[in-house]
């Protein structure tokens, strides 16, 4: 089969098409021919430059949300599955973990497309129960999208606990985990205020339901936070961005606010004074992908 092989960490061209043996399934397993899959900032490009926080494994072929069809079973793997579509999860889980077993976080997980083998290839093999039956109607790059995106920004809602009538800030609200963000926060009943750097951008999250919108490069996003919300600040932020925005993210929260941090796109490594923490009676919270039922609730909205 073709895929995508990294031998060693660097640019773009560290990445070599090669044709390489096709894998087969063994027990419990299933072979996916794969029909799409995403390119993920924070684990596949991460990866490729060695910077990924699971660690490093060489040679690797990246790509963490392959959809596809499952091509063939091993033993042990009920045959009626052939041919279904279905969604491999990103982290390669071990299926008999107390975690694993409730449908929650597995804690022996490994990822996809850095410690195993990921979807920038003609086919993967998974364990049966990490593929996920997606329908038909639904192409396969749209469920990638979906099935990454919208179930962690489910988990950030999730997390959250944001009620009716809240106010909502939303750091890079026109990208693919953000917008997912802005949707589902309407569905709650929050105000939404979407921050963006771009024009356009903003105007896709105007299209997404956004109640209010601000452009970070060219405004005083806490002023104009401040100028919404009448001084008092938003309830809950879901921080995107990372270092470029967090000292701003931290101030505009009102007492009692929540922050949801669920990327790092412009760095790590940030500060906090902890005298708004204590002072505002403030939470700092972290997320990421969200369970089974989150998966599934996602596929149901969107079918």
């Amino acid at each position: 089969m073709k895929a995508i092989v990294v031998h060693e960490f660097g640019p773009p061209d560290v990445m070599k098409f090669e044709e390489i043996a096709t894998p087969e399934p063994g027990e419990g397993e299933v072979l996916v021919r794969v029909g799409a899959v995403s390119i993920n900032r924070g684990f596949d490009v991460n990866a490729r430059a060695g910077n990924s926080v699971h660690g490093h494994t060489l040679p690797f072929i990246m790509g963490v949300d392959p959809s596809g069809e499952i091509a063939a079973v091993g033993s042990g793997v009920d045959q009626s599955r052939l041919n279904e579509h279905v969604n491999i999860r990103g982290m390669a889980r071990c299926g008999s973990c107390e975690g694993c077993k409730q449908g929650g976080r597995c804690s022996l997980s490994r990822p996809i497309g850095i410690k195993a083998p990921g979807g920038y290839a003609e086919y993967i093999v998974v364990p049966d129960f990490q593929a996920r039956k997606i329908p038909k109607n639904i192409p396969f790059a749209d469920a990638t999208v979906v099935c990454r995106h919208a179930s962690a920004a489910f988990s950030e809602i999730y997390t959250s606990q944001i009620k009716e009538g809240e106010w909502a800030l939303v750091m890079g609200a026109a990208g693919a985990l953000a917008s997912f963000v802005v949707q589902l926060a309407k569905l709650k009943g929050a105000h939404v205020i979407a921050a963006a750097g771009g024009e356009d951008r903003l105007e896709v999250a105007k299209g997404l339901g956004a109640d209010h919108m601000i452009n970070y490069r060219t405004q005083d996003l806490e002023q104009e936070v401040r100028k919404i919300t009448s001084k008092r600040g938003v309830d809950v932020v879901f921080e995107h961005v990372g270092k470029a925005t967090w000292k701003t993210s931290i101030r505009i929260l009102g007492k009692g606010g929540r922050l949801v941090t669920c990327g790092a796109t412009t760095g790590p490594k940030v500060g906090v004074d902890i005298r708004h923490l204590f002072s505002k009676q403030q939470t700092i919270l972290g997320s990421t992908m969200g369970n089974v039922a989150a998966f599934d609730e996602c596929l149901t909205l969107v079918s």
